[in-house]
C-alpha cells in the first residue's frame, strides 16, 4: 500500500491505496506549527481508527505548496513509517511536457492534477481545482501542460467579504433559494455561489477558445461539489483527482 499527502494552503487530503484502490482519506487543517512529533502521533492514530497497519505502507509521496510544512512531514515519514517519501519537486519524473516559461513556478498540486486529469481522462484536458486558490489548468492532446490561471478562493473571497464589509454577516456557503435574493444572506449567497459559477464558465470557455480540439473539464478541490453541478462547462467532479495524480506520479518514479 501508498500513502499520498497533498499539503494545501487551507487543508491538507490524505489517502492510502492498496494498488489503485483508494481505501482511506482524511482531510486535516494545514498547520505551520505542528512538529513532526505532532504529525506522527495524528497518523498514528487516523490509521489505528480506520484499522490499517503503519508496517504495510510500501511508499510515500507529496505534494506540498506551503514550504514551512515540508519538513515536519518529511520527518513523520520518516519516524511513523520509516519511510522516505517522494515529493514533488525538481528531479521527480512526470511524464509532462511543461509548457511554462519558468517551470519551476507551477505549484505542485497543479502538476499533480495535470498529471491525473491526462492519465484518468486523455487530452486536451481543463483542470479547475477549488481550494485556496481556484485554478485552472490546460493540458494538450500530447501531455503537454501549457499554463492556466490563479483566481481568489471562494473561501478566501468571502472572508474578505465579511472582514471589510461591517454590515455583511458571514453565511453558510450553499446553493441559494434563487439567483435575486429578497434578504442580505440569501443575496450574498447568490453573489458568491453564482458568481464563481459565472467566473469558472467564463474562464473555461476562453480557454478552449485558445486549446486545439474540444477539451474535457474536470473539477476537484474542496468547493468542486458545490460549484460543479450549476456549471455548464464542468464535465466531471473528481473530489480525488489530486490523490490519484499522486498515485500514479509515485508508480512513475518507483
Amino acid at each position: 500500500m501508498i500513502l499520498v499527502i497533498d499539503i494545501g494552503n487551507t487543508t491538507t487530503v490524505l489517502g492510502v491505496y492498496r494498488e489503485k484502490e483508494l481505501v482511506a482519506s482524511w482531510r486535516i487543517s494545514t498547520d505551520r506549527q505542528k512538529t513532526t512529533d505532532e504529525y506522527d502521533m495524528l497518523l498514528r492514530s487516523l490509521f489505528q481508527s480506520r484499522g490499517l497497519n503503519r508496517e504495510d505502507i510500501d511508499g510515500i509521496a507529496i505534494s506540498c505548496v506551503v514550504p514551512p510544512v515540508i519538513t515536519a512531514f518529511e520527518g513523520m515519514c520518516r519516524k511513523c513509517f520509516g519511510l522516505e517519501p517522494i515529493v514533488v519537486g525538481p528531479g521527480v519524473r512526470t511524464g509532462l511536457i511543461i509548457r511554462y516559461e519558468n517551470p519551476k513556478e507551477v505549484g505542485a498540486d497543479r502538476i499533480v492534477n495535470a498529471i491525473a486529469a491526462y492519465e484518468l481522462y486523455g487530452g486536451p484536458v481543463i483542470v479547475v481545482d477549488f481550494g485556496t486558490a481556484t485554478t485552472f489548468c490546460a493540458i494538450s492532446d500530447k501531455g503537454e501542460y501549457l499554463g492556466g490561471a490563479i483566481a481568489p478562493g471562494i473561501g478566501i473571497s468571502s472572508e474578505a467579504l465579511f472582514q471589510r464589509a461591517a454590515k455583511l454577516p458571514r453565511v453558510e456557503l450553499v446553493k441559494p433559494r434563487s439567483a435575486i435574493g429578497r434578504n442580505t444572506i440569501v443575496s450574498m449567497q447568490s453573489g458568491i455561489i453564482y458568481g464563481f459559477v459565472g467566473l469558472v464558465d467564463g474562464m473555461v470557455r476562453r480557454f478552449k477558445e485558445e486549446m486545439e480540439g474540444e477539451p474535457f473539464v474536470v473539477a476537484t478541490g474542496g468547493f468542486a461539489e458545490l460549484i460543479g453541478p450549476e456549471s455548464t462547462t464542468i464535465d466531471k467532479i473528481d473530489p480525488f483527482l489530486t490523490l490519484e495524480g499522486l498515485r500514479i506520479l509515485y508508480e512513475k518514479n518507483t
